[in-house]
């Protein structure tokens, strides 16, 4: 175990506004990471899980978003977990690794012995304090939280192999061709501060190769001479493989739920993840009724206080209803994110679907989606102000902000 002066900071990863196309639109609105899951925003759950570190000093954001898009959030969640959160707004992309080491020596002002790096799009339940006591324990550099996946899905993430002893990378490689592994790269790492010194080694080694390959003009303009800038670093690709097998870095192996956010359709299965952890986590964020004075309440539920809810609804499970929406007399709400000002009307059904801000959804209108959170069209997802006028029918789509629906649509984009 480690002193208790030892002292933590935490980075957490959050893009920018050129990544993440795949969440639109419910990302037109809003930073994908501020996009609520589980009735809090998708950045809130690996903050929250930061605040669980021994001797944390401070938790920064780094991301390519402008600095006034998070200043709001940044200021009430330092003051709700009192711990310091700081928005760092890059220039240019540095990679992954690269980006951390372009602030090191803010990182490094409160001298701490250990730097957590965290990606936004990643949910789990964080088992940030147990990682840093096998990180002491294994003595290495870094130490990268691993889970286990189908073979057939494997492939689409970073796969590795450790040691089953000592739990040491053996070997590591990003989205390969050919199956390597079930143990994939979940996304979240501890780190000493010698990781600076390995990204700097990085950057220094393109430079004197630049040096060395100094060709014609005409050559130079060839794609295959082409190299990545010298201050841009991969922390997967440019770190993490070459480093493996050298008792540097090792795994810490998490058996509970782990799901990257790329989608809207994972946004909703994860948001139903966190619910369920609240039960024993935070079980006063979730709803209960029996359909007397409240609505009835099925499964894990999140009303925001502002809601408005009729006695007789029926909610749940996996629903997150945000600030000031009307939930009618007699509507049935099941696998769903209401966001802020929406107006379901009496009767109306939502199933496996996303219904944006300022939404409308008339009597005895459905909106539904198969459930499959991994395709495209698996749920429906309604844009900012989409209006769906009474007993209208939307199966399977996709509807862009400012629409109003007077007809049925089934597996459609509506732009």
């Amino acid at each position: 175990m480690g002193s208790s002066e030892e002292r933590v900071v935490a980075v957490i990863m959050v893009g920018g506004p050129t990544k993440g196309t795949r969440f639109r639109p419910l990302s037109l609105n809003i930073p994908k990471p501020l996009f609520p899951l589980a009735g809090q925003p998708m950045v809130h759950h690996p903050i929250s899980a930061c605040k669980k570190i021994p001797n944390l000093a401070q938790i920064y954001l780094i991301g390519f978003y402008e600095e006034r898009e998070f200043a709001i959030y940044v200021s009430s969640i330092s003051n709700e977990l009192r711990i310091p959160v700081r928005y760092l707004k890059e220039d240019k992309p540095h990679g992954s690794a690269g980006g951390l080491y372009n602030f090191r020596d803010l990182l490094m002002e409160d001298s701490p012995s250990h730097i957590f790096l965290l990606n936004c799009d990643v949910c789990c339940s964080f088992p940030l304090p147990e990682m840093l006591e096998a990180h002491r324990r294994y003595g290495g550099m870094g130490t990268i939280l691993v889970s286990k996946v189908s073979a057939e899905t494997a492939s689409e993430f970073g796969e590795l192999v450790a040691d089953p002893e000592t739990n040491e990378l053996l070997h590591y490689t990003e989205k390969p061709e050919t199956f390597v592994s079930d143990r994939i790269n979940c996304g979240v790492y501890v780190f000493t501060p010698d990781i600076f010194n390995a990204i700097q080694g990085v950057s220094t080694q393109r430079k004197d190769r630049a040096n060395l390959r100094r060709v014609s003009s005409f050559e130079a303009l060839q794609p295959v001479n082409r190299s990545l800038p010298t201050d841009f670093v991969r922390l997967d690709q440019d770190i993490l493989t070459p480093l493996a097998g050298k008792k540097q870095l090792y795994t810490y192996e998490t058996m509970d739920f782990w799901e990257q956010i790329k989608t809207p359709g994972m946004s909703l299965k994860c948001s139903g993840l966190y619910l369920a952890q609240y039960s024993s986590t935070s079980p006063h964020l979730l709803a209960s009724g029996d359909g007397s004075k409240t609505a009835t309440i099925s499964g894990d539920v999140y009303i925001h206080p502002s809601a408005k809810v009729h006695p007789t609804a029926k909610i749940g499970p996996n629903v997150s209803i945000s600030a000031n929406a009307r939930i009618g007399s007699g509507a049935r709400l099941i696998s769903c994110i209401i966001l802020d000002d929406v107006d379901i009307k009496e009767n109306a059904v939502v199933i496996h679907a996303i219904v944006g801000w300022k939404s409308s959804i008339g009597r005895w209108s459905r909106v539904q989606g198969v459930g499959d959170y991994n395709t495209k069209l698996g749920i429906t997802i309604l844009g900012e102000s989409v209006s769906v006028e009474d007993e209208v029918v939307v199966i399977n789509s996709i509807v862009l902000p400012n629409k109003t629906l007077n007809v049925s649509v089934q597996e459609e984009i509506l732009l």
